[in-house]
């Protein structure tokens, strides 16, 4: 079936899905919320899961062309976000995610553990920009602020990246770089990507919200980090980003042993093919030639991340590069996935990269496409070869995002996270 037919029909098929997404107020949600799609998520909200579904649902809304849609939508979106704010408080910490009729898991250590991903103020700021106003947030936005200085404080090294507190619950979950590594020891490319959007994200709503100086902190910070990400995270044999060791002894200056020259680094590079790599370009880290290598070496090379049906989510050169199904934990060792696609998809816009964005939303609008004609459904993840679905049929979330990509091919006005 050509492209056509297939963007026809998932158009079709998501609009039709949609509305199954809303959860209303209740018990431990004292806001309406947004669950990643109608099917399997009950009433659970997850962090950086309603935030990009929520990217996809607007482009739902604008494309129904009704503007009493958008409007009814808004309090859940809201909602998303001031739900997880309700759990702030001083301490910054707030929750991966909050399940209706469940005491929130708040660990008895909590600048030892992971909390909610750095997309809390994307989000909010997404949904500013939707509605064209950001009082909604500013009664909470103290706990969003305590939020980001709780990463800034507990979860950075002195290189300037930051960290993840263990394996648990990263989203990528078994990235190599962090799964089965010791704690702390990981400064993983995704979270320093998703870290700067952060920090710029919240200094716009810093603005919106007339909190000028804090603003302006907010933004020295960002390019701080982007600096380090430049200075410990950028290959130049390679060509690449990549995550980075962080597991180093200590330099004791008042031993005798290696005084005479001590080590003067203080971050090893990993160099495993990580398709996270992809994300310095999504975050407007890369420079122009820094973009043109990644691109042109990795992005192209069909021997590491280029398949038929789009992204490995591992190079296929690496070792530890596997597609067997795995549910817990979902399977990133190399299998196709729809937000992997999109997030590769949206840095090669950003950076003009033209033909290989219009050939990777081809190449996902088939992968879905294929999916959805023979079995009625997506899947979670594919293989990259064949396009075979891998597990769980059914899966909506950010696969949403397809309909983003197919309204950029047919130059349609689209929705883009903030």
């Amino acid at each position: 079936m050509d492209l056509t037919t297939y963007s026809q029909q998932l158009r079709q098929h998501i609009q039709g899905d949609y509305s199954g997404m809303f959860r209303e107020a209740g018990g431990n949600m004292p806001y309406p919320f947004l669950v990643p799609g109608s099917d399997q998520y009950s009433d659970v909200l997850w962090d950086w899961d309603s935030w990009l579904s929520d990217v996809a649902l607007r482009q739902i809304l604008l494309e129904s062309e009704n503007p009493d849609a958008a409007a009814h939508v808004l309090k859940y979106e809201q909602g998303c976000v001031l739900n997880f704010l309700s759990y702030g408080g001083m301490d910054g910490w707030v929750p991966i995610l909050i399940e209706r009729g469940l005491e929130v898991d708040r660990p008895a250590r909590i600048f030892e553990e992971n909390m909610h991903k750095p997309v809390l103020a994307q989000h909010a700021a997404f949904i500013t920009q939707q509605c064209g106003d950001a009082e909604w947030l500013r009664g909470k936005m103290y706990f969003l602020l305590t939020f980001l200085n709780n990463y800034a404080s507990h979860h950075r090294h002195e290189s300037g990246l930051f960290y993840w507190q263990t394996d648990r619950m990263i989203g990528v979950d078994n990235d190599p770089c962090t799964f089965y590594r010791p704690a702390k020891s990981s400064g993983s490319l995704f979270l320093n990507c998703l870290m700067l959007r952060e920090l710029e994200a919240a200094a716009y709503l810093c603005d919106e919200l007339q909190l000028d100086e804090v603003g302006l902190n907010l933004r020295q910070d960002a390019e701080s980090l982007k600096a380090a990400v430049q200075e410990h995270c950028w290959d130049e044999r390679d060509g690449y980003f990549y995550n980075v060791d962080l597991n180093l002894l200590p330099v004791d200056h008042t031993a005798w042993l290696h005084s005479g020259y001590p080590r003067h680094w203080n971050t090893l590079i990993q160099r495993i093919g990580v398709w996270t790599g992809f994300m310095a370009l999504w975050a407007g880290i890369a420079t122009p030639e820094q973009a043109e290598r990644i691109v042109h070496e990795h992005y192209r090379n069909e021997k590491t991340f280029n398949a038929p049906f789009g992204v490995r989510s591992l190079s296929k050169m690496e070792k530890m590069y596997s597609i067997r199904a795995s549910g817990n934990p979902s399977s990133w060792l190399g299998p196709v996935w729809g937000i992997v696609n999109y997030m590769t998809f949206r840095g090669l816009v950003k950076y003009g990269f033209t033909s290989d964005a219009r050939s990777l939303a081809e190449k996902t609008i088939a992968l879905f496409g294929r999916d959805l004609e023979r079995f009625g459904a997506l899947h979670e993840y594919y293989q990259p070869e064949n396009g075979e679905p891998i597990l769980n049929r059914g899966f909506q979330n950010w696969n949403y995002l397809v309909l983003n990509m197919i309204a950029w091919l047919e130059d349609r006005d689209v929705v883009a996270e903030f």
